[in-house]
């Protein structure tokens, strides 16, 4: 069996945004998945986005993370 790592979208409460048309989008490795989010993070926020978690199958790699930016002081 091979990995396939994809992203689980989070709203302000934290539950699953079930498509953005998106669902189709997997990775061969974590590492490709990562890559992806850093160019595409600001379009999933500005599609109300608030947080992902990161999976490999059914497995949770790791999250929810937030797609804010932190708050700076």
């Amino acid at each position: 069996m091979s990995d396939v790592f994809t992203w689980r979208y989070g709203d302000e409460t934290g539950a699953t945004i079930p498509d953005l048309g998106l669902t189709g989008v997997a990775f061969p490795t974590q590492a490709d998945a990562e890559a992806w989010l850093s160019d595409e993070w600001h379009t999933l926020a500005d599609a109300g986005v608030k947080s992902v978690t990161l999976l490999n199958g059914d497995h949770e790699v790791y999250g929810p993370m937030s797609l804010s930016p932190a708050d700076i002081e």
